[in-house]
């Protein structure tokens, strides 16, 4: 009888007309218990999950469900994540008075008990474990089911029964609530608003939820990787008091990248972490919100842990490690003379300093670690979990140019004295932690702010008296082969990007950044930020950025010709708010002239030009928009009135005629009279002034639009067609035309399809896109 019931269960279930409330369930399958999932790669049921489950759920389900903004923090792209289940607190919340736990996985709880006492809940049945309790049971299974019953309509824009803001309300159901959800919101099954699974990848992930869920985690390192770990550990866990303060400072600027030590198709990433234990022990991890905190033990340890998640385009950030690397370190941080007479300390306002924690090591040294890998640094405040959503990210531009001063000329004694004499000043809002008041603390680090640039503006006005070193030979060069010196970053409103090279149209502003300012970035918005941290602390570190934003495009004006200067800056200004235009007046202005002798009444032309001359050997060409062939070349000079109606990012993909693919990206700048207003951002846009620019190959994480276009005839007619749009109506013809919707039938082919493209451009740093700002048009 109880088999019949059970088969009915199921039969009910699969059919989508009825669910059942978690009471029934733990009548029928018992009370729920976390389950033991891991098994070997070797064994059949892990060689399955890697061969044929988790290449649907990577393709299918990571694309939405992968990181700190996973709907419900259902993270899909690990073992782990998928064993934790689903959330209903909200990791981005804005309005949180207290910081809240952190939820990070393998760091916060150490197995799925853990999590369950957390209040994550299960997607995967953990009722008795029989075929039929297994489906039923499933929260992950229920919401195939939900998906294939109800179909979306076909190639149409979805109505307002869909929700696809990032702010949206989330149910996160429990099995117990998933009937309620099921007759309220039908079409709430996965793929969230995008097409379901194919029959055949359907059947992949029944059956192995089925057998119960079994997984794997990645094959282990090769004897390769292993030899090349033994190596680096080595050297970053030597007992010398050097060596423990290099490792420190190294892993505080590392801790997000992804290592590889094989540069052709590396089979593994690794982490850099903290660990309690030695080389050649299992690693123990530090659980700390932030990478300086109080590790709370004797010896901290640098350990390199196999990276286990899928990864992301958005958090991914490639950083090779090999000899050369290894000896780069030792000439930056061992072989200069200086002494360590004792490790400085964890306590959070000394920790969060730079400038106090690590003084002895020599200026230059520190300088130059950033500049090698100063897309990685930079990459760190933009693919970390700081810039999520449209706060935390309109505080820079749409698009401008990073440059960087010579460590010759700025990483000098004098400016490391003065930096010594004033590192209080320079103290950053992680010295809070995790809960500030966000106006008090806005005037105290405004105060210091000044302090500092009072001390600064004086030195400069010494060091460069006359205009001396005030040409483009004050900028670093990139040791005449290194592409980071000249970086683009490129924001798409509540996202955004870094490359190398000075890419696309000359922007509106430019920073040049110096190590105090390029320090002062990554420790406010990478290694001080806390995701889980209260709404004052968020403020803070948004305000504060404004101050470090200012400070790097006062050091491109200074190029510039000094009547000008003012005039310039107010034009990137215009309308500002009152607080900041009395800022800009109670500062010290740097007085000394430019170096350069200009010709015409557009200096910033001319500097731009000069900057693309004087760094013309390390300039990436990669992205490159001179390179994109007509007519779609003719998208670069678009009018505002067709770009206003274009999103964020838009991914191109053109069949050629062997039927492989080119891919370009359109990126829509938007203008903005300032930057300085926090919550009136749609008040300071100048819609008018919005470009786009059309380059070769992948920019940016997140797709809003996916065009293909299957031939010549195809293309033509889109170039042609796209700059003449003047309302939604004529957006909305292009897309049933030339548009991949995500209602579209085949929607999931031509994502492999992207995805295969954006490998072949990107290659090492490839990475699964993620649809959660794919648009509904």
């Amino acid at each position: 009888m109880k088999k019949i019931l059970i088969s009915a269960i199921v039969l009910i279930i699969l059919s989508g007309c009825a669910y059942l409330g978690s009471a029934h369930y733990d009548n029928v399958f018992g009370a729920e218990q976390t389950q033991e999932r891991i098994v070997p790669h070797t064994t059949g049921a892990g060689a399955d999950f890697l061969q044929n489950v988790k290449p649907v759920l990577d393709t299918r389900c990571v694309v939405c469900h992968g990181c700190y903004d996973a709907p419900c923090q259902l993270k899909l792209s690990s073992p782990e994540g998928i064993d934790r289940g689903l959330s209903k607190d909200l990791v981005y919340d804005g309005t949180r008075l207290l910081a809240t736990t952190p939820s990070r996985l393998l760091f916060d709880a150490t197995d799925t008990k853990q999590w369950r006492e957390k209040n994550f809940t299960p997607v995967l049945n953990e009722r008795a474990q029989t075929e039929e309790a297994n489906l039923a049971g499933s929260v992950l299974f229920n919401s195939l089911v939900l998906k294939q019953s109800h179909e979306l309509p076909a190639n149409e824009v979805l109505d307002d029964e869909f929700d696809f803001s990032l702010s949206r309300s989330q149910t996160c159901a429990t099995m117990g609530e998933f009937d309620r959800l099921a007759d309220e919101q039908p079409h709430a099954g996965m793929p969230y608003g995008l097409p379901g699974v194919s029959r055949e990848e359907f059947n992949h992930l029944q059956n192995w939820l089925k057998d119960g869920g079994k997984m794997s985690h990645l094959k282990p390192p090769s004897q390769f990787d292993l030899n090349k770990i033994k190596g680096w550990e080595a050297f970053l866990n030597q007992d010398s008091l050097k060596y423990q303060l290099s490792a420190r400072y190294i892993y505080e600027h590392w801790f997000l990248a992804h290592i590889y030590f094989t540069p052709e198709n590396p089979k593994s990433f690794f982490k850099l972490v903290r660990s309690s234990t030695p080389p050649g022990e299992e690693i123990k991890l530090i659980n700390t919100r932030r990478p300086y905190d109080d590790p709370k033990v004797s010896r901290v340890y640098y350990r390199f842990m196999q990276e286990r998640s899928t990864i992301l385009s958005k958090t991914h950030l490639p950083l090779e490690l090999n000899e050369a690397k290894l000896l780069r370190l030792y000439e930056q941080f061992i072989a200069p003379d200086y002494t360590v007479t004792k490790m400085p300390s964890y306590k959070a306002q000394s920790a969060s300093n730079p400038f106090k924690t690590f003084e002895v090591i020599p200026i230059n040294s520190k300088y130059q670690f950033m500049l090698d890998e100063a897309e990685l640094i930079i990459m760190g405040f933009i693919k970390g979990p700081v810039c999520r959503g449209q706060i935390a990210l309109n505080v820079i531009n749409d698009h401008f140019w990073v440059a960087f001063a010579d460590p010759d000329k700025v990483a000098t004694p004098a400016v490391g004295e003065m930096l010594v004499q004033h590192e209080d000043a320079l103290e950053l809002p992680a010295a809070e932690e995790s809960n500030a008041l966000p106006i008090s603390s806005w005037v105290k680090y405004s105060v210091r702010e000044k302090k500092y640039l009072q001390a600064k503006v004086e030195l400069a006005n010494d060091m460069f008296k006359g205009g001396e070193h005030l040409t483009t030979d004050l900028l670093w060069k990139g040791d005449g082969h290194n592409k980071n010196a000249a970086l683009t970053i490129f924001r798409h409103f509540d996202s955004a990007t870094v490359v190398k090279g000075f890419i696309g149209q000359e922007p509106k502003t430019t920073w040049i950044l110096d190590y105090a300012l390029f320090e002062r970035i990554h420790y406010l918005l990478v290694a001080g930020f806390d995701v889980y941290g209260n709404i004052g602390h968020q403020l803070v570190t948004r305000l504060y950025m404004d101050f470090l934003r200012l400070e790097g495009e006062q050091n491109f004006l200074s190029l510039l010709p000094e009547a000008k200067r003012n005039q310039i800056k107010k034009q990137w200004y215009r309308n500002s708010p009152p607080d900041l235009s009395k800022f800009f007046k109670n500062n010290r202005e740097f007085s000394q002239p430019s170096g350069i002798e200009y010709k015409t009444d557009n200096p910033q032309h001319e500097l731009y030009t000069l900057m693309k001359e004087t760094l013309a050997p390390v300039l990436s060409e990669r992205y490159d928009y001179t390179k994109v062939p007509e007519p779609l070349s003719a998208i670069n000079n678009m009018s505002a009135e067709a770009v206003n109606l274009l999103p964020q990012i838009s991914f191109v993909l053109v069949k050629q005629a062997d039927n492989s693919h080119k891919g370009y990206t359109i990126i829509h700048h938007n203008a903005h009279y300032n930057i300085s207003s926090l919550l009136n951002e749609n008040g300071q846009r100048a819609y008018d002034e919005d470009t786009a620019t059309i380059v070769p190959g992948f920019i940016g994480d997140y797709p809003a639009a996916i065009w293909y276009l299957n031939n010549d005839q195809q293309v033509n007619a889109f170039a042609e067609q796209l700059p003449m749009m003047q309302i939604e109506a004529d957006y909305r013809a292009l897309k049933s035309k030339f548009g991949i919707r995500r209602t579209h039938p085949q929607f999931w082919q031509y994502s492999d399809i992207l995805h295969s493209v954006a490998k072949e451009y990107r290659g090492i740093e490839h990475g699964m896109f993620d649809y959660n700002r794919l648009e509904n048009r």
